[in-house]
């Protein structure tokens, strides 16, 4: 993947910027009020859990598309170059296919909880367009893995392993 960035990895960030400064501000104002002037503001949690809510699912995408999940390379020993690529497009595949189920399913869930009409307990928020909007990310994320698996993979910039040397990442 090139280093220039797409309006997705953009809009993505930038929501996620600003949905943690959101959660600072308030936070900071929520603890100010509650301990100098004896007065928390009102439903401060609930925007919280909603907002961190939001800041996870709208940064999946991202870590999948930069490819900067946690991965494990114990395997990598034994295989070689083109092994690797196809392991990693076997990977991507398989990532996909589960994540899209879950999507389905959180989807799904998302449908009796919005007929339900659930929202937060202080504030009345309603807590399906939320549930959606994790659907939605998480479709995303399915999708860019199975883009993945079918385009260009490159291992040549990865070196062969060599147990000798201290991995710096």
């Amino acid at each position: 993947m090139s280093n220039k960035k797409s309006w997705f990895d953009v809009a993505l960030g930038a929501a996620a910027s600003l949905l943690l400064l959101v959660m600072m501000l308030l936070t900071f104002a929520d603890v100010l009020g509650r301990y100098v002037f004896n007065t928390p503001l009102r439903g401060a949690f609930e925007i919280t859990e909603l907002a961190l809510l939001s800041l996870i699912f709208a940064g999946l995408p991202l870590v999948s598309r930069a490819d900067e999940h946690v991965t494990m390379d114990f395997i990598d020993k034994i295989l070689g170059r083109s092994a690797r690529a196809l392991l990693r497009r076997f990977v991507h595949g398989l990532c996909g296919v589960i994540i899209l189920g879950m999507a389905w399913l959180v989807w799904l869930k998302a449908g009796k909880i919005a007929a339900y009409g659930d929202t937060t307990d202080v504030l009345k928020i309603p807590v399906g367009p939320f549930v959606y909007f994790m659907t939605t990310m998480v479709a995303v994320t399915g999708l860019i893995h199975l883009f993945k698996m079918f385009g260009p993979i490159s291992v040549e910039d990865e070196p062969d392993f060599d147990p000798d040397k201290t991995s710096t990442t």
